[in-house]
């Protein structure tokens, strides 16, 4: 029954996302051809407009919409003419998700293992160097750490490409400055979380009984430390397979990001909702998820519609 209500909640999120979108769009002032007026004739304009059903009233325009998108029809992009919205997401997602899971994976991997280890040497000099370090990566954006890794790796060591995509050392750069971040969180998170579970009474008995200092960690630590991260990585990783803006932008990387920001330039419509509709059903698929895995990580949570 859980499960049910929470499906019919992700279809009404996704509803009203895309109805505010589609009003936050039309509310703008203008149309994507107004920078045309001066170039086409007025007839031109008015039959590209009916084209895309821009001549219609808004209630028409958002009914024709809807009923598109129940079908998993986008529309066609305003500003080219050969593709569709869904060509589109389809050229962009595997780049940004290839580049997402890469950023996701550092991040998990080196988050997690700075995290305990900064809480199995609560402070000490190994934990206020873990700390530190993640601090750094929680105070410099990414948009700042990408042009260093790009002076340092590639234009001074000559180590690994400028920019651009094409081969696996092009995603190396881009992964660690998309990674950096959410990084020193994940080790802030499990470093808190870590050092609250190993002094629970439990872990006290089981560390008594005679239990390795491993098998104590591994057990009974880092499976109860680790639900705070959970909820944290399920936003994060939709931020990252679903594109980074900024990264893409300075890598020059062809991923969703990319063709998002290139709609809000050209006012295309279609682009912008769509590639906002897509972003936000995979964030409240993976949310769902998160739910269903908090159960399986510990047997104690309860699926209930009531909350507890």
């Amino acid at each position: 029954m859980y499960i049910v209500k929470r499906l019919l909640m992700m279809v009404l999120t996704i509803w009203v996302i895309a109805t505010l979108t589609f009003s936050i769009m039309k509310s703008i002032p203008g149309d994507p051809f107004a920078s045309d007026a001066n170039v086409l004739p007025e007839e031109v304009l008015q039959n590209i407009r009916a084209k895309y059903n821009l001549d219609e009233p808004l209630p028409v325009q958002y009914v024709l919409y809807m009923k598109n998108l129940v079908t998993f029809d986008l529309g066609p992009s305003i500003k080219s003419e050969t593709r569709t919205v869904n060509d589109i997401i389809g050229d962009g997602i595997p780049v940004s998700a290839q580049l997402g899971i890469q950023a996701l994976v550092i991040a998990l991997f080196f988050g997690l293992i700075l995290g305990i280890i900064a809480a199995l040497y609560h402070n000490r000099a190994i934990d206020f160097a873990a700390m530190m370090l993640a601090i750094i990566g929680i105070s410099v954006p990414n948009f700042i750490l990408a042009p260093l890794l790009i002076k340092y790796f590639s234009v001074q060591w000559h180590m690994l490409p400028v920019a651009s995509w094409g081969t696996w050392q092009h995603t190396i750069l881009p992964s660690i400055a998309l990674a950096s971040t959410p990084l020193a969180v994940i080790a802030r998170f499990m470093r808190s979380s870590m050092i609250d579970v190993m002094n629970q009474n439990y872990i006290k008995t089981a560390d008594a009984k005679g239990l390795s200092t491993f098998k104590l960690v591994v057990r009974h630590g880092i499976r109860n430390a680790i639900l705070p991260v959970i909820t944290f990585i399920g936003p994060l990783a939709v931020t990252l397979i679903t594109g980074t803006f900024v990264i893409e932008k300075i890598f020059a990387i062809p991923g969703l990001g990319k063709y998002f920001v290139d709609g809000i330039f050209n006012r295309d419509y279609p682009v912008i909702m769509g590639t906002t509709i897509f972003f936000s059903t995979i964030l409240v698929t993976i949310l769902f998820l998160i739910d269903i895995s908090y159960r399986l990580i510990d047997p104690r949570i309860k699926l209930t519609s009531g909350g507890n």
